[in-house]
């Protein structure tokens, strides 16, 4: 029986092998010339050589949009209560469309490399659960039917609503005089209705003006209120009244530095920060924290009883400056975040990092051009 540790990497060797096998068959391009290089490449790199080899290169397009799908398949987890997270992000990101890229119906190399990573995930789910995804559902629907995989997939059997029409015959004139004279007794009694009940009926749609408020709150918890950003540490130093805290010169990719003040001195020194790579929320309000203004907050891994701490790590491919997106979590940033609303009091409860260290949002990644952010604390809460 294998280990752990062994089911996991043959999952992981079965998921590049499928990647590579309907790409190359997409591509018209023969798997064999990358199969050999599957266990000591990753799903970035495989992905990356068979774009780059296709004889058809020159129509490829979006390359840059591809590989972030890309790293969403080199993220995506093996476990299945992970995945139903990640799915779940998925079919937001897919109600508006009807394949990952362009406003069109072709699918791209992206809905190929992304069908063939979830497909053995989506196979497995419950009735049940495949109703809480039906633009996933949808989704893998429509590309099973419209890209020829040879075989590869089974294929996902997908509930449709069947149109059942109704047949209508043509009224008889008696028929017809009936219905006429009805509407013109309704008619009557309607307006005497209204004559007696018009100040309650007012009333009442008063009481059904919907309620804005469940919608505020609702926009107050979404992720993408957050402006948050990969960032550059230049130069710390420790806070000059303060034994707990640091403070951090940040490269967000702006002509000046962001100083941020951080409560790390316990867990990192400044030699260990600099030229750290962090991530940062860049639209909290700007404050003085004992003395010292700060401009951000450095976003940090903590274990249960907080006794290690570390902030989030982004993955090298990121790029300084770049917003971190989040899955079917698209909305715009606020300009400042509003301390009166406790915005970021409502987010931080669904930050954690997963079982793999993965940073998450509800399960879904913090996600960059290079990857996912993550944290050497597997199951940490965020803050």
């Amino acid at each position: 029986m294998a280990s752990g540790g062994e089911a996991k990497e043959r999952i992981i060797l079965d998921r590049k092998q499928i990647i590579v096998s309907s790409l190359c068959k997409r591509l018209s391009l023969d798997p064999k010339l990358f199969l050999g290089n599957v266990e000591e490449n990753d799903i970035k790199s495989l992905c990356s050589n068979i774009l780059k080899s296709s004889e058809n290169r020159a129509i490829l397009k979006n390359d840059d949009e591809v590989m972030k799908w890309v790293a969403f398949a080199e993220s995506f987890p093996l476990d299945s209560e992970s995945c139903f997270g990640i799915l779940n992000g998925l079919n937001a990101d897919l109600a508006p469309k009807s394949v990952l890229l362009g406003n069109g119906l072709t699918p791209s190399e992206a809905d190929v490399i992304v069908f063939s990573v979830i497909h053995s995930s989506v196979i497995g789910l419950s009735k049940s659960d495949r109703e809480k995804l039906p633009h996933v559902m949808r989704w893998m629907d429509y590309i099973q039917n419209n890209e020829d995989f040879g075989g590869l997939f089974d294929k996902i059997l997908v509930d449709k609503a069947e149109f059942a029409p109704q047949l209508q015959r043509s009224k008889t004139v008696a028929e017809v005089e009936l219905d006429s004279n009805a509407k013109e007794e309704n008619s009557k009694k309607s307006n005497a209705v209204k004559k007696v009940t018009g100040d309650n009926e007012a009333a009442q749609e008063k009481k059904k003006l919907p309620d804005k408020e469940p919608m505020e709150k609702e926009k107050e918890v979404s992720v993408s209120l957050l402006n948050i950003q990969v960032g550059l540490i230049r130069k710390a130093w420790k806070h000059p009244s303060a034994d707990s805290l640091l403070v951090e010169e940040i490269d967000i990719g702006d002509a000046k530095l962001r100083q941020v003040v951080s409560g790390l001195a316990k867990y990192c020194s400044p030699d260990e920060l600099t030229n750290r790579r962090v991530v940062l929320i860049t639209n909290v309000k700007p404050g003085k924290l004992r003395d010292v203004m700060s401009e951000g907050l450095v976003l940090c891994a903590s274990n249960e009883d907080h006794t290690i701490v570390e902030p989030l790590l982004p993955p090298e491919g990121a790029k300084v400056g770049e917003r971190v997106l989040f899955s079917g979590n698209d909305g715009k940033a606020e300009d400042v975040l509003n301390p009166k609303k406790k915005q970021l009091e409502k987010i931080t409860p669904h930050l954690f990092t997963d079982d793999k260290g993965v940073a998450t949002f509800k399960g879904i990644p913090f996600m960059t051009s290079g990857g996912p952010c993550c944290s050497s604390i597997p199951n940490a809460s965020i803050k």
